[in-house]
């Protein structure tokens, strides 16, 4: 099997995750938003506490609790693979370009990491959701924990990208400063 060193998937895979992150902002977490007249629990990187838990679910109601299970957590499956793969395929493109780095080994890991959360939060989310207002109190704590940690993870992954690419651009940068002009 032929290794893509030229980007190619980085580009694609960050496309379908930009198309799909673009579906669910503007779309149906917007459309979530509005209904509960409250943010839903994916746009609360600092979690929530069972009283705002509650206070959703029973702002969404039947319909909005479905909607959200049935519109917005399928997309939401498919986001965090989409992501970690772009990062991963970013961070492989910069190694095979410029050599590996501390930051390109611990940002793979740090993307695998976040997808992991933002699963975890997603299967916490549909089982909220599943108990209508009620849920367990546990099940709100382990929930608000995964998206405390996903929105953590998912911006250090991606601060590890950026650094990682950055390097390459301030040691190119010294490296046309030390060089003497051609004459």
């Amino acid at each position: 099997m032929k290794i893509d060193h030229s980007g190619k998937a980085t580009i694609l895979f960050g496309l379908g995750a930009a198309i799909i992150y673009l579906v669910m902002v503007l779309g149906t977490l917007s459309y979530l938003n509005d209904l509960a007249g409250a943010l839903p629990f994916d746009l609360r990187p600092s979690g929530y506490s069972p009283a705002d838990a509650v206070g959703l679910l029973e702002a969404l109601g039947g319909t909005g609790r479905h909607y959200y299970l049935t519109r917005q957590i399928p997309l939401d499956t498919l986001y965090p693979a989409l992501l970690a793969l772009t990062l991963i395929s970013a961070l492989r493109w910069r190694s095979f370009r410029f050599g590996p780095t501390l930051m390109t080994r611990i940002g793979g890991a740090l993307a695998i990491l976040a997808a992991t959360f933002d699963y975890l939060e997603n299967l916490g989310i549909s089982l909220m959701l599943l108990t209508g207002s009620e849920p367990d109190l546990a099940l709100v704590k382990a929930a608000s924990t995964a998206t405390i940690l996903k929105s953590a993870l998912t911006t250090a992954a991606i601060l590890a990208v950026i650094a990682s690419l950055l390097s390459v651009l301030f040691r190119r940068m010294l490296s046309a400063r030390t060089t003497p002009a051609a004459r």
